[in-house]
Order: structure tokens, then C-alpha cells, then sequence
């Protein structure tokens, strides 16, 4: 729904942005009384290597010999692999919302599909959605290339057509994982770029900045997400807007989050400027299921 701003949507506006300041208050108090996940690793490892440095030889007792011990691999994907399992040890593991940016580094592929309803009961169908290849490269980094979306319409009057491609990276600046806190708070920024022909791409580049943040307290989270869509040309048509996203998640049984979503959208310039968005959006996600070695 679209409506011209008044005091109770601007009293809502300061409320929202009130709680997203709060949780990343709460992850940063947290943060600062946790011990870092770096320093405990290392901390771990120098009281091992101490402990052996320590333990006496004895000259003339022979121990008996256990054999060769197994060596991990040590090729770069499986170096790369041990990476990516000892980040998402150093972070919560939250279901991904349906349209919340998942307030987590993740390695994946991921492709959604949706519909939507336009005027005069014309739909869309969007396949690819802007998601795609997710990596992380290291502990602090996600990298995502998402698959050009390929846009669909009902519609005869509208062609069909390939969207703009995107990417997006994911900067953790600080998390742990539950029992030590369950928060993360890190730095995003997307981009997507003119590849697709209007009306189904956009015709111009544009660049989204974002700060994320996440907590939990037991079976229930919350994960937010502020920022904004900044177009680098075209801003008559385009405009700017602020884009507040929250979602709250309960966990049952492990593999079931039911949650609800609010997303917010606020238009700065353009044919929309003053004006604003709310969707609520409800959903259930079933997951992870193990189906592989990993």
C-alpha cells in the first residue's frame, strides 16, 4: 500500500529506526563483553603448544608407536572449504527470510521465483529474483553474483525480458554464535548493472548500500537490514529511496522458522518522492536438510 506521509507513518518511521539502533546497540554491548572468536582460537592454541613445550622427555621408556597419522587434505578447495566452515562456526544460523537480505555470510546457490499482480490485473513473473551465486571467500567476506533475472508478463502490451544483472558483498564486522551472544552485525553493498532492456531493466546503474544487524534470545530472532537504492543517472524516473526491512523468525524443532516480515520502503526522489511503502509478509521456511557429504 502507498500513502503520502503523516505524523503517525513518521511516529512509525522513528519507532523502526529506534529498534534497529537498539539491536545493533545490543550486538555491540554483546560483542564488546564476548570474548573474539580470532583471540579464543589463538589463545587455544598457544596454551597446546605451551602444554607440549612443558611436558618433560623421558629418556628410556618407549612409548608405542601409533603409526602415521592421517593428514587433512591440503588442496586449495578443501582449505577453502575448512574456511567457510569455521566462519559459519563464528556466526548465528538463522533461517534466510523470503525477502529480507540474509543477515549472515552464507555459501549457496540460491533461486527464487515469484508473481505479482500489476494494474488492471496484469501479472509478472519474476525468475531469479536478483538471487544467485554465493561464496565466501574468506572469514570476513561474501561475495554474490546473482543470475540475471528473466521477467515474464501477462501483459501483451509489455515484453519480456531479461533484468539487470547484480552483485552484491557482505563485510562481517563482528558476530558469535549461540550461547556466545547469537548476534552479527556487518557492512553490505549491492549494485546492479544496465544489462537488461527496458522496461524490465532499469537503464542506469545503481548502488545500495546497506547495514545489517541480527540477534537472538533463544528460539526467536531478529534480523534488520537499512539502506538505500542510489541510482547513478536517471533519478527523474528512478528516483532515490531508503528501504527498512525487518524479520522476525521462532525456530520449532529445528528445521521449521515461521515469520513475519515487514518491509518498508521510503521515497526520496522522483516521481514517488514523499511517499512510502509497507508490506507485511508472512511465511513459513523449512530447512536446513542435510542431503550431502556436507
Amino acid at each position: 500500500m502507498t500513502t503520502a506521509p503523516t505524523p503517525l507513518l513518521r511516529s512509525m518511521l522513528r519507532l523502526a529506526l529506534s529498534a534497529f539502533a537498539a539491536v545493533v546497540m545490543i550486538c555491540s554491548g554483546t560483542a564488546a563483553q564476548s570474548r573474539p572468536a580470532d583471540s579464543g582460537l589463538a589463545s587455544l592454541a598457544s596454551g597446546l603448544s605451551s602444554s607440549e613445550d612443558s611436558t618433560p622427555s623421558q629418556p628410556g621408556s618407549l612409548a608405542a608407536d601409533p603409526g602415521p597419522m592421517p593428514e587433512p587434505s591440503s588442496d586449495w578447495v578443501h582449505g577453502w572449504l575448512r574456511v567457510v566452515d569455521e566462519t559459519r562456526k563464528r556466526q548465528p544460523h538463522y533461517a534466510s527470510p523470503l525477502i529480507t537480505t540474509h543477515v549472515l555470510l552464507v555459501q549457496q546457490f540460491r533461486y527464487d521465483i515469484y508473481g505479482q499482480e500489476g494494474s488492471a490485473a496484469s501479472w509478472a513473473y519474476n525468475f531469479g529474483a536478483g538471487k544467485g551465486l554465493e561464496i565466501i571467500p574468506n572469514s570476513r567476506i561474501e561475495v554474490q553474483v546473482a543470475v540475471p533475472p528473466y521477467i515474464a508478463h501477462r501483459s501483451s502490451a509489455t515484453p519480456d525480458g531479461f533484468g539487470d544483472v547484480s552483485m552484491f558483498i557482505k563485510f562481517r564486522a563482528f558476530s558469535a554464535t549461540e550461547g556466545q551472544g547469537a548476534y552479527f552485525v556487518g557492512l553490505f553493498l549491492g549494485a546492479s548493472f544496465p544489462s537488461g532492456a527496458l522496461p524490465n531493466g532499469t537503464g542506469h546503474t545503481t548502488w545500495s548500500p546497506m547495514l545489517a544487524a541480527a540477534k537472538g534470545w533463544g528460539h526467536f530472532d531478529i534480523q534488520s537490514t537499512l539502506s538505500g537504492n542510489i541510482p547513478q543517472g536517471g533519478t527523474a524516473v528512478l528516483g532515490r529511496s531508503i528501504v527498512f526491512n525487518n524479520t522476525f523468525q521462532y525456530n520449532v524443532k529445528t528445521r521449521i522458522w515461521p515469520e513475519i516480515e515487514v518491509n518498508s520502503t521510503f521515497f526520496v526522489d522522483g516521481p514517488r518522492s514523499g511517499n512510502s511503502e509497507a508490506f507485511l509478509t508472512p511465511g513459513v521456511i523449512f530447512g536446513r536438510f542435510h542431503v550431502g557429504g556436507r
